[in-house]
């Protein structure tokens, strides 16, 4: 039972953090994934199409079940280890892991990814999208971080 209520916990706690970093980092990163000459426009769906923001609608929070579970599963021998640990040295593993293995050291190539670095066509890696990309993750990993320390300990 005590695992079941932790994936849950995490799953909502990733949910959140998630929606809301998602949300916030449109206002500055809109450019990036919308419309035909958006950046990302040759590898990602246009959620300026009103079906395909539909569809992403519905598959988010199934994906994101799949994800956190995933996430999770892989934390089950860590739980005390890290339930030991003070709330600050528990916020940075907690915000730690999802940044560096969730996303900047991630084996997926993206802008703000090493393995995008390495491997993305030229015109795909500039210091704006970067950033702008990586603010999402910071986000991200800050809200986890925090309320993951606090909530799932």
């Amino acid at each position: 039972m005590r695992y079941l209520w932790f994936s849950l916990g995490f799953f909502l706690i990733h949910l959140g953090a998630y929606v809301v970093a998602g949300v916030l980092t449109q206002l500055w990163s809109k450019d990036l994934y919308h419309g035909p000459d958006a950046l990302l426009a040759p590898v990602m769906r246009d959620v300026s199409e009103e079906a395909e923001r539909l569809r992403q609608g519905k598959l988010m929070v199934p994906a994101q079940l799949v994800r956190a579970l995933l996430m999770s599963v892989v934390l089950y021998p860590l739980i005390d280890p890290i339930g030991g640990l003070d709330f600050p040295v528990r916020f940075a593993v907690l915000g730690g892991l999802m940044l560096i293995y969730a996303d900047i050291a991630s084996a997926s190539p993206f802008p703000n990814t090493i393995e995008g670095l390495v491997y993305l066509r030229q015109r795909f890696i500039n210091p704006s999208a970067f950033w702008r990309l990586q603010s999402e993750a910071v986000i991200y990993s800050v809200l986890f971080g925090a309320f993951g320390a606090w909530l799932l300990f």
